[in-house]
């Protein structure tokens, strides 16, 4: 049966699992747009190309399946750019598909023309260092091809975002649908299997050690390896620290959690692998600046380091380990568990992390080195309101990081996602509502959507698509009048000379009034549940404006 090449492409986007596609149309899209009309796909209208690729990594990332955005040709697509590269650093499946100009017009200066002829947009080359697999398809005799290209790398070890840009008069072309019968949709990631002896000398480094510590990474959340990871530290007593990407890997309200790792963290777990830890168990974690304290050569010294990770490339990128191991995280910690049960090896001396902690902060308080001051107890106390709160769990997508990763201690219950890989401002809001539209989401959760005012700023009317669509959302506003990285720097390197950080808000309740959603405006910690009547965090639409000074500064170093 012959059909549309824009109806075959939504066919193929069905049986890739997707169920909704964000973008805005334009001219050269249309007749894919056409083919949607009539699919099970729910199209959701953006008010930025941008924000529309953050929405379907949003919804990538919460969902575990393949995120989807559609634009036009020429500045549809190269307003992608940002949200594509955020899906290539941080490995999330995501498929743009893109309009061009007819295959006729290429090099004559068609409208929007992006093929890279007669001195036009060359896409193909833009695209090409954040994709990893882009392709302007100007033939239909390898579209077969083409689609298997995609579907591989949508689904592989390490996935990554895929660019389809198709001229307009060759959506229109008829071919055999047949097609889609000789394209892979099947494949599945084929994790490296864990050796015995691998697991053997890794139970010996444990038993040999005095006050193991693991450190655990975005590869735990990725591999699903958290239930045993909890059950391995709590067998043998080993504390756990992790990257700010794996908050919640186990339950940082845990007797054995030392919190989040980090230059932006308090420092308790910092303290912990300088004083304590002999043997440190490196899971999943890249290594990257954050956690590595900008590649502290010392950080690690006189330690034993055990690093287990699925990717090759991630193993020894930073540091060297006395055993390094690919392999399924999951897997290997079960192995790991059983192992240690089967040989009834004991556990570790009882930790009292708490108390551990508590000294910790006594001795950075009295030195003056503890990162907030009280400045920032409003802040913290709201963080410990929604613990309280939403004792079922949260949704929370986090482009401030600082104050969630000292402030909000992540449950196994809650769903945390911090603006790491290129870190964009403007991404939280419109990557929670992608995970908003998830058919299967779970209507107990409320979502939100951690965002500082100049950020805000750079998505602000995307707050319109969330009430467009009736979607709940809230958003966690922190206004300080600056954009507050750069002013700490300016203070902290640059002797107050402050240029280009500053700038004037607009009213946020006038805004929020305009929107038609709730607003409320906390400017100390007291009687938040007054503050809040209300308000609906699980069906409506929220602006919770935080009020900051301008001059209160976390008290760290980037160095920059």
């Amino acid at each position: 049966m012959d059909m549309q090449v824009s109806e075959l492409l939504v066919r193929f986007l069905e049986r890739l699992g997707v169920r909704c596609i964000f973008g805005i149309p334009g001219s050269h899209i249309l007749p894919v747009y056409d083919a949607l009309y009539d699919s099970s796909i729910r199209t959701v209208l953006a008010k930025h190309e941008q924000a529309a690729a953050f929405m379907a990594c949003g919804q990538a990332v919460h969902t575990g399946g393949i995120g989807a955005c559609i634009t036009t040709a020429g500045p549809g697509a190269t307003n992608l750019v940002t949200g594509i590269a955020n899906a290539y650093a941080d490995s999330l499946p995501v498929i743009a598909i893109t309009g061009e100009a007819p295959t006729y017009m290429f090099g004559k200066g068609g409208l929007q023309e992006s093929s890279g002829e007669g001195g036009s947009v060359d896409q193909v080359a833009l695209f090409a260092g954040i994709t990893r697999y882009h392709k302007l398809v100007e033939r239909t005799d390898y579209l077969a091809s083409v689609l298997n290209q995609a579907a591989r790398h949508l689904t592989s070890d390490r996935p990554g975002p895929v660019v389809l840009s198709l001229p307009f008069n060759l959506q229109k072309e008829k071919v055999d649908a047949e097609i889609l019968e000789r394209i892979g949709f099947g494949h599945r990631p084929n994790e490296p299997l864990v050796a015995r002896h691998h697991v053997a000398q890794s139970l010996a480094l444990v038993q040999q050690s005095r006050r193991p510590l693991v450190i655990a990474g975005h590869g735990c959340l990725r591999a699903g390896a958290g239930q045993a990871l909890r059950r391995l530290s709590t067998r043998l007593n080993i504390p756990v620290t992790s990257s700010l990407k794996a908050k919640g890997a186990v339950d940082e309200r845990s007797p054995l959690s030392l919190g989040s790792l980090g230059v932006t963290s308090g420092g308790h777990a910092l303290r912990y692998l300088e004083r304590e830890a002999d043997l440190v168990l490196v899971l999943g974690a890249s290594f990257n600046e954050r956690t590595s304290y900008v590649w502290n050569k010392g950080l690690l010294a006189g330690k034993t380091v055990l690093q287990v990770d699925s990717d090759a490339q991630q193993l020894e990128k930073a540091f060297k380990a006395d055993l390094a191991i690919q392999a399924d995280l999951r897997a290997f910690l079960e192995d790991l568990d059983a192992a240690a049960e089967q040989q009834q090896v004991p556990a570790k001396e009882p930790v009292d992390v708490a108390a551990f902690v508590a000294d910790v902060q006594t001795r950075m308080d009295g030195a003056g080195e503890t990162i907030f001051n009280a400045q920032f107890d409003h802040v913290r106390a709201l963080y410990r309101w929604l613990e309280q709160r939403f004792p079922d769990g949260l949704v929370m997508f986090d482009d401030n990081i600082v104050f969630a990763q000292n402030f909000y201690r992540v449950s196994d219950r809650d769903r945390f996602y911090p603006n790491t890989g290129i870190s964009s401002l403007g991404r939280a809001v419109p990557a929670a509502i992608g995970a908003r539209f998830a058919t299967d989401f779970d209507a107990g959760r409320p979502v939100f959507a951690v965002i500082g005012d100049g950020g805000f700023q750079m998505c602000a009317m995307e707050v319109m698509t969330a009430v467009n669509y009736r979607l709940p959302l809230n958003i966690l506003l922190l206004n300080n009048d600056t954009m507050g990285l750069i002013r700490k720097n300016q203070h902290q390197h640059y002797r107050d000379r402050f240029i280009d950080c500053d700038f004037v808000n607009p009213d946020y309740a006038a805004l929020a009034r305009a929107f038609g959603i709730g607003h409320v405006l906390v400017e100390n910690g007291q009687d938040l549940d007054r503050a809040f009547d209300g308000l609906d965090f699980l069906q409506g639409i929220n602006l919770v404006e935080v009020r900051i000074d301008q001059d209160a500064y976390p008290n760290y170093s980037s160095r920059r």
